[in-house]
């Protein structure tokens, strides 16, 4: 493999967040048009129950981050997943029981407002993809949702969730 520079590679991975993105985007779109919104909602909620985890497992393994790692290990993997590219995200720590994640800018929604469509409901789908992902980081984190569109439209994060470490 050839040795590329680190722009390149930021740039890359950034193209491959985005075509990871479309394509999530396309499918979930062809099955609205075809059944209807409740079915597209029905399946995304079915994919996201298998792709959360699968992409938390890879990316310990990437990452050598330990099983039960707590927060700590919440921190490396939601840094490392492929959205971080074409979603910008912030990270709070309160206190050492809880982690705050912010996105300040989110890709569906800004492309669904440039085509003039309402903002997407992610809550359900939002709260399936990070209690997955963060209990097979480690089982005794739970997830909450601070804020998601459409309440959170025209503040300065596009949606916020609420990570806390609670004893087994």
């Amino acid at each position: 493999m050839a040795e590329h520079d680190p722009e390149q590679m930021q740039q890359e991975l950034t193209d491959a967040a985005k075509n990871w993105l479309a394509m999530d985007g396309l499918w979930f779109l062809a099955v609205e048009e075809r059944f209807g919104m409740d079915a597209a909602l029905a399946c995304d909620k079915l994919v996201w129950q298998q792709f959360a985890p699968s992409e938390a497992r890879r990316i310990m393994k990437r990452c050598g981050i330990p099983g039960d790692g707590g927060l700590d290990a919440l921190e490396i993997a939601l840094k490392n997943r492929i959205y971080r590219f074409i979603n910008p995200q912030s990270i709070a720590r309160p206190d050492d029981y809880t982690l705050i994640l912010s996105v300040t800018a989110c890709h569906v929604q800004t492309s669904r407002a440039r085509k003039n469509l309402p903002p997407f409901h992610c809550k359900e789908i939002g709260m399936t993809e990070y209690s997955l992902f963060a209990r097979t980081i480690d089982p005794r984190i739970r997830a909450g949702c601070i804020t998601s569109p459409p309440e959170s439209s025209g503040g300065d994060c596009a949606c916020s969730w609420k990570f806390t470490l609670e004893p087994v």
